[in-house]
C-alpha cells in the first residue's frame, strides 16, 4: 500500500468515525485523535497489544447515613424510668429502656415478640428465645422448639440476673428484636412519661454505616448484589464498598424521576472517619471484560471498507489489519481480529 493510500484512509477515518469513536468513549476518557502517519509513513507512536481486563463504571449520587431508621414501640403500660442517649449502641442481652424500672432487653432474630412464652410452648419465638438465651451464657438449654424445662430454668436465671420478676414466663413486653446490634437515632418520649402499648419509644438503625442510592431505573441493569463499589467521600478520599441490598420496589419523584433503592455496605468503618452523614459519589462497576485483548481507543483507524482497523508495526512497515471492537473503558478497547496477539506493535495517536 502506498504512503498516499495510507494518509487518505487516515484522514477518511477521521472524518467518518472521529464522532462514533468518542461517542463511544464518553464517560470513559473524553474524545479520541486518530492515528495519523508521520512523513516517514509510520504513525507517531506506537504501543503493544496487552491482554488484560477492562472494567466500566458509571458515577452516581449517594448519601453516607447508618440506614433508615426504624421504630420501637412500646408493647407495656408503665412509667419511663431509663432511656438511652442518642447514638449509643445497644447489643443483644442489653436494656434498650426501662419502664417501670424493668428493662426491655434486645434480642436478635426476625420474628417480634407477640405472645407470652411458658414452658409447654412451641413455636419459631420459642428457639429465637432460646437460641438467644444459650448464646448469653446460659447453658444445658435443648434448642427445639419446645419450650422445655431447661428453658424455664435459663428463664429464671435471666429474671433473676437482669432484676425482672422470676416467673419463668417471657412476655412480649419484657424484650424488642433486631436482626444485630442497634445505634440509637432519636428518643421519641422522656423519663418520667407514661407509656402505653404502641407508644413510640426509640427509633434505631444498625451500627454501620452505608451509603444509599437512589438509582434511575434505567441504570439497574448495571448492579447486582455483590459488585463492587467505590465511595468518593467529600474530602475526595475513596473507600470500598460492595452493592449489598437492591430495592424490588420503585418510586417517582415530584420531578417524575423513576428510580430503585441500592445500599451499598462498607467494610472498612475506619476509613469513613468521623462523618456519621454525608452526600457522596459512588462509582458502581457497570461492565467487566477479562482476559481480552486491548489497545488505546488511539490506536483505533476507520478502514476504506467500513470497520475499524488498527496499524500494525512490524520491521519498520506497517499494515493495516482489520478488528472487532468490543467494550470501551478508561481510554482502552477491547479488540479481536486474525493476527491480533498480545504483544503486537500497533500504531497510536502521539
Amino acid at each position: 500500500m502506498s504512503r498516499g493510500v495510507r494518509r487518505l484512509l487516515i484522514a477518511g477515518a477521521v472524518l467518518a468515525t472521529g464522532a462514533i469513536v468518542a461517542a463511544a468513549a464518553i464517560g470513559f476518557g473524553g474524545t479520541v485523535p486518530q492515528v495519523e502517519a508521520s512523513s516517514t509513513g509510520l504513525p507517531p507512536a506506537t504501543a503493544k497489544i496487552t491482554e488484560g481486563t477492562l472494567t466500566q463504571t458509571q458515577s452516581v449520587s449517594g448519601t453516607l447515613s447508618y440506614g433508615p431508621a426504624k421504630t420501637l414501640t412500646g408493647k407495656a403500660d408503665g412509667t419511663i424510668t431509663w432511656l438511652p442517649a442518642p447514638g449509643s449502641v445497644i447489643k443483644a442481652g442489653d436494656p434498650l429502656y426501662k419502664i417501670d424500672n424493668d428493662p426491655v432487653l434486645l434480642f436478635t432474630g426476625k420474628l417480634p415478640p407477640y405472645r407470652t412464652l411458658s414452658e409447654g410452648d412451641k413455636g419459631p419465638d420459642v428457639k429465637q428465645l432460646e437460641k438467644n438465651l444459650t448464646a448469653m451464657g446460659y447453658d444445658g438449654i435443648d434448642v427445639d422448639s419446645y419450650f422445655g424445662s431447661s428453658t424455664t430454668e435459663a428463664v429464671y436465671d435471666w429474671q433473676d440476673d437482669h432484676g425482672l420478676p422470676e416467673n419463668g414466663e417471657v412476655g412480649p413486653g419484657q424484650l424488642a428484636v433486631s436482626t444485630g446490634p442497634v445505634r440509637i437515632a432519636e428518643v421519641k418520649t422522656s423519663v418520667g412519661a407514661g407509656l402505653a402499648p404502641g407508644a413510640e419509644v426509640i427509633t434505631y438503625t444498625g451500627t454501620e454505616r452505608v451509603v444509599e442510592i437512589a438509582l434511575a431505573v434505567d441504570k439497574q441493569q448495571f448492579v447486582e448484589v455483590g459488585n463492587p463499589a467505590t465511595v468518593v467521600l467529600p474530602n475526595g478520599s475513596k473507600v470500598k464498598g460492595t452493592v449489598s441490598d437492591i430495592g424490588a420496589v420503585a418510586s417517582t419523584d415530584a420531578d417524575g424521576n423513576t428510580t430503585i433503592p441500592v445500599t451499598v455496605s462498607i467494610k472498612d468503618q475506619k476509613a469513613l472517619g468521623t462523618l456519621e452523614a454525608a452526600p457522596v459519589t459512588v462509582q458502581l462497576i457497570t461492565g467487566k471484560a477479562s482476559n481480552v485483548l486491548i489497545v488505546p481507543v488511539t490506536a483505533l483507524v476507520a478502514l476504506a471498507g467500513g470497520g475499524y482497523g488498527v496499524q500494525v508495526v512490524s520491521g519498520g512497515q506497517v499494515d493495516y489489519v482489520a478488528v472487532k471492537t468490543g467494550m470501551f473503558a478508561g481510554g482502552m478497547v477491547q479488540i479481536s481480529g486474525a493476527g491480533i496477539a498480545a504483544g503486537t506493535v500497533v500504531g497510536v495517536a502521539s
